[in-house]
C-alpha cells in the first residue's frame, strides 16, 4: 500500500492518525494518534501496524 505524508490511516489495534513524516517508505513512519477531544499523541509505527489508508 502506498502511504504518503498527511495521508488518514486506520492501525490495526482500531486507532487512527495522521501520517506527519515519512521516515523511511514502506518500512516506518512518524503519525498523529487521534485521542479524544482536540488531543493527539505522536508516535513511530511500522508498516506492519498499519491496517489502510482512509483518505
Amino acid at each position: 500500500m502506498k502511504i504518503e505524508e498527511y495521508d488518514k490511516i486506520k492501525l490495526k489495534d482500531g486507532r487512527t492518525a495522521s501520517v506527519v513524516e515519512i521516515l523511511e517508505e514502506g518500512v516506518a513512519y512518524l503519525v498523529d494518534v487521534d485521542l479524544p477531544g482536540p488531543e493527539w499523541d505522536t508516535i513511530e509505527v511500522w508498516q506492519e501496524e498499519i491496517e489502510s489508508v482512509l483518505a
